[in-house]
């Protein structure tokens, strides 16, 4: 649930609004106090509060017009933090597909077969020719170099001796 939040966190610093935009929302926020100073003036009849206010406010909107002339630019660290989660997400798209056997599918799709899958078969064409030296021990040593295959094949020879013991 840590990794969740933390996951949350990350995606919330990643998307958060840029500069420009946090300078215009303070800059809305300051002519809205400095209106509120005006009407507060005007209740009390301070002329100093009104003046005062209405020059914060016209400061506040050469805010909006200096705005124009900017860009964001994102810092260095924030460049590296994306390149790192999107390195991230890769590896983790790639150990999905992996694990749930999508990436299997994918590879039978566009035709691509590993070499050792290739010679398994090849052996496994020879040892069915009757023209072909080739015999059952030669295949299952060449299936023993898969490691999966070789822990399912001890256990399975576990499992016989077991058995007639």
């Amino acid at each position: 649930m840590t990794r969740l939040w933390a996951a949350v966190a990350l995606g919330g610093i990643l998307a958060a609004c840029g500069p420009r935009e946090r300078i215009a929302g303070t800059a809305n926020e300051i002519r809205d106090e400095a209106h509120l100073l005006v009407v507060r003036g005007t209740a009390t009849q301070d002329a100093e509060v009104v003046e005062r206010a209405e020059r914060i406010d016209a400061l506040a909107a050469t805010i909006h017009e200096d705005l124009t002339g900017t860009q964001d630019i994102t810092p260095a660290w924030m460049k590296m933090v994306m390149i790192v989660g999107g390195a991230v997400l890769a590896i983790a798209a790639c150990v999905i597909l992996w694990q749930t056997g999508i990436g299997t599918a994918i590879r039978t799709a566009i035709g691509w077969i590993p070499r050792r899958k290739m010679s398994q078969a090849e052996l496994a064409v020879d040892m069915l020719d009757p023209s072909r030296p080739e015999g059952d021990r030669e295949f299952i040593a060449a299936m023993r170099q898969d490691p999966e295959f070789d822990l399912a094949y001890r256990k399975a020879q576990a499992r016989r001796k077991a058995a007639k013991t």
